[in-house]
């Protein structure tokens, strides 16, 4: 093959990659529109576009929102199952993790900054951003002072598909170190059906009577799932 002059390495050198326009398009509607004028698998192209500089990442996008179901699912998944997908790497796996880490922190702001029980909804939104689309069931246990202040959110456990150990114990204990005035229990079903299951409501009947002798109130006990969420204070089972 005949060596290319500098005319021609130059002009090699400078040719845009072949999505260059398209992503010049997405960029454009983004910054016009907002994140309404793009649709799921373009949000996610886009981003992957930002981590992985030259190449079409539209396939990639939409092998993604299949493989996991929808973006919410996607961007909640865990960082492992994600890279498993063919196509991704610790870049462009991190970007897409950096995302919900932000959308976290946006959405959680109302529940650090304010009064727990007068942010009720921006608790609720956070709790469902961050554990609905969860495979593996997680156990929470939010920690409030006696102004009804977050001081600690803790993950206490985390089990299979259908379930996850809470020792009342253990809770309580937590509680007595950390001065807490109240808790409010949190898990997930990966189910996706957040009705309470006996054991459920036996274990945070045992919880709420421990506490009680020891004057931490349990305040709430929330399941989250795909369905919604199940408060058992307004089920009246607290």
């Amino acid at each position: 093959m005949p060596a290319l002059d500098n005319a021609q390495k130059s002009k090699r050198n400078t040719k845009g990659h072949h999505g260059e326009g398209h992503r010049a398009r997405l960029r454009e509607r983004l910054l016009n529109g907002g994140s309404e004028a793009l649709l799921d698998h373009e949000l996610v192209e886009y981003l992957l576009a930002l981590a992985i500089r030259r190449q079409d990442t539209k396939p990639l996008a939409k092998d993604l929102i299949d493989t996991f179901g929808s973006l919410s699912a996607l961007l909640t998944a865990d960082g492992e199952s994600i890279r498993k997908v063919t196509g991704m790497g610790e870049n462009s796996t991190a970007a897409i993790k950096i995302v919900q880490a932000a959308a976290l922190r946006m959405v959680s702001e109302p529940v650090r900054e304010q009064p727990v029980l007068t942010s009720w909804q921006a608790l609720l939104d956070y709790l469902r951003a961050d554990m609905a689309h969860l495979v593996h069931e997680r156990v929470r246990v939010l920690h409030l002072n006696s102004k009804n202040r977050l001081i600690r959110d803790e993950l206490i456990s985390e089990g299979s598909i259908d379930q996850a150990a809470i020792y009342t114990r253990e809770v309580i204990k937590r509680a007595l170190e950390l001065g807490s005035a109240a808790i409010i229990l949190v898990h997930n079903h990966p189910s996706g059906d957040s009705t309470p299951s006996r054991q459920d409501i036996a274990v945070t009947k045992d919880i709420c009577d421990a506490g009680r002798k020891l004057g931490i109130a349990v305040h709430d006990h929330i399941i989250i799932g795909m369905d919604g969420h199940t408060s058992f204070r307004s089920k009246g089972l607290i």
